[in-house]
């Protein structure tokens, strides 16, 4: 870079989404050898100790942004995402509930800051190689008309071997990196935590540094865990009859079920950029939640909308995965979803002695079940009617193979 454009670039400002990890701490020191006032900001989705908060700005500080800002989204993630996530019960590949979808949070809230500082200029720390380039990218673009920095992304085009080259500029900086940071990528937010690089990376044996939220076998407690959550129009609400807000009652299951071991996962992926990516996540509320909401949704809805609540699924998996949260088809799909809940209120009672959960009992005064008809007990139909039912029900099918016989 030229002197001029640095002269050119100093004191205009740029905000940059900083976890405090290798890549984001390499941003820093890149963004500020251009000449940009680097203010980093620190989008607190749960998940995350004052403790390590104070470390996250001494941090940014130390690398030299010009001011360092902590907002707080957990209520938010809650409202966007953790809620029409559990009315779909998403997972990419039937697995992979989308723990990465804080970042279009993070986007918004940074792109508000950059309102406030009167700057067009948005950096983040993606590599070229996943999907988060893109859910950054396009939430951006989605949502105004910024420059984007990312000085990961660019550091590629002279290097393959990224991270060897930002532990050795860190400590030329004097800036320490931890042995664990620079062996394992590790994102956690109140959803959960993802875990990626060296052996998962290489499709081996995950090491004991990669258990995070959920406890081995060996620490699992003795006495099996009860516990009750409720749901009103589809959303959880309370748990054991105690109301609480989205976030704790996330942190709480996230705490309670990931001590019995429930909620790892080792998942492998295609990348939309043509890889595959495999990583390591645990997310114990999330897995609860959604034992919790289907076993309370087939009681209630109909068949009919049982069966097409997977194809809203699939769809709107696809959507966020990818990077569209903001594109107004989601928006569709999350409009009908809502309707699909309106009766979706009682409790769910989850029972596990680890490794493995239930739900073992369903309250609700919308089960859709007629007293005079109990399955596999008895019916308010003859035997008759059952019997012209299946000939009708398979009437075209045995018309087919009938034909098909005499053709022969």
């Amino acid at each position: 870079m030229s002197s001029e454009t640095t002269a050119a670039n100093h004191l205009t400002p740029i905000v940059l989404a900083f976890s405090g990890g290798l890549d984001t701490s390499y941003c820093v020191l890149e963004l500020c050898r251009q000449g940009y006032e680097v203010h980093s900001v620190f989008v607190d989705t749960g998940g995350i100790e004052p403790d390590e908060l104070r470390w996250i700005e001494a941090r940014a500080l130390s690398l030299g942004a010009t001011k360092h800002h902590q907002l707080d989204a957990s209520q938010a993630i809650w409202d966007e995402f953790v809620v029409p996530l559990v009315w779909s019960r998403s997972r990419v590949l039937g697995e992979y509930p989308m723990l990465c979808s804080d970042r279009y949070l993070i986007v918004g809230l940074c792109l508000q800051l950059c309102k406030e500082l009167g700057t067009r200029h948005f950096a983040h720390g993606c590599t070229g190689m996943g999907n988060d380039q893109l859910r950054f990218d396009q939430t951006v673009r989605s949502l105004g008309e910024y420059e984007i920095h990312a000085p990961v992304r660019d550091l590629q085009k002279q290097s393959g071997n990224i991270r060897d080259i930002e532990i050795e500029l860190l400590a030329d900086a004097g800036i320490e990196v931890t042995g664990l940071t620079s062996k394992y990528s590790i994102n956690e937010n109140l959803l959960g935590v993802t875990i990626s690089g060296s052996e998962i990376d290489q499709f081996e044996v995950p090491g004991a540094d990669t258990w995070q939220l959920v406890r081995p076998r060996d620490e699992w407690p003795e006495q099996p865990l009860r516990l009750v959550i409720h749901f009103a129009k589809g959303k959880a609400v309370a748990i054991d009859a105690e109301d609480m807000a989205g976030p704790e009652m996330v942190r709480q299951l996230n705490r309670k079920f990931g001590s019995y071991g429930i909620g790892r996962h080792i998942y492998t992926g295609d990348v939309s950029i043509g890889l595959k990516g495999r990583i390591v996540f645990e997310c114990p509320a999330i897995d609860a939640l959604f034992v919790a909401h289907q076993a309370l949704e087939d009681c209630v809805n109909t068949r009919l909308q049982n069966q097409f609540r997977h194809q809203v699924a699939q769809r709107w998996a696809e959507l966020v995965y990818t990077g569209f949260f903001y594109d107004p088809h989601k928006l569709d799909l999350e409009a009908y979803l809502a309707s699909s809940q309106s009766h979706v209120t009682g409790s769910v009672t989850l029972e596990t002695t680890g490794g493995s959960l239930h739900a073992v009992t369903v309250e609700s005064d919308f089960i859709v079940q007629d007293p005079e008809a109990v399955y596999a007990q008895h019916c308010n139909w003859s035997s008759v009617e059952a019997e012209g039912f299946i000939k009708l029900l398979g009437q075209s099918s045995t018309t087919a193979t009938r034909v098909r016989r005499q053709s022969r």
